[in-house]
């Protein structure tokens, strides 16, 4: 089981950046995929989720209108979309999977500042 993230970075505001979470080892279409984050100090939060099919998604309302959560089942792949980034974006972000089972990456930093 392996859920590797990707695309974290230092940003100014206002920048973008895309997070990727590339899954293995497990049946990916089957499960809820979700992106969390943990800033310094801080309880690790719910950031985005998106069903198995990829048809729903939910988002915390901090980030609501500014984050897109998308999945390619073909690729195995979730994806996170961030625009407009602010400086309480920064935080250590993680890609969670979720049916039976509940598994982890191993978090991608993403900074914003100017």
């Amino acid at each position: 089981i392996q859920l590797v993230e990707s695309g974290g970075a230092s940003v100014q505001p206002g920048g973008s950046l895309r997070l990727s979470c590339a899954a293995s080892g497990f049946t990916f279409s089957d499960y809820v995929m979700s992106w969390y984050r943990q800033a310094p100090g801080k309880e690790r939060e719910l950031v985005a989720s998106i069903s198995s099919t990829g048809d729903s998604a939910n988002y915390v309302d901090s980030v609501k209108g500014r984050f897109t959560i998308f999945r390619d089942n073909a690729k195995n792949l979730v994806c996170l979309q961030m625009n407009s980034l602010k400086p309480e974006d920064t935080a250590v972000y993680y890609c969670n999977a979720y049916f039976r089972e509940n598994y982890w990456g191993q978090g991608t930093q993403v900074i914003v500042s100017s």
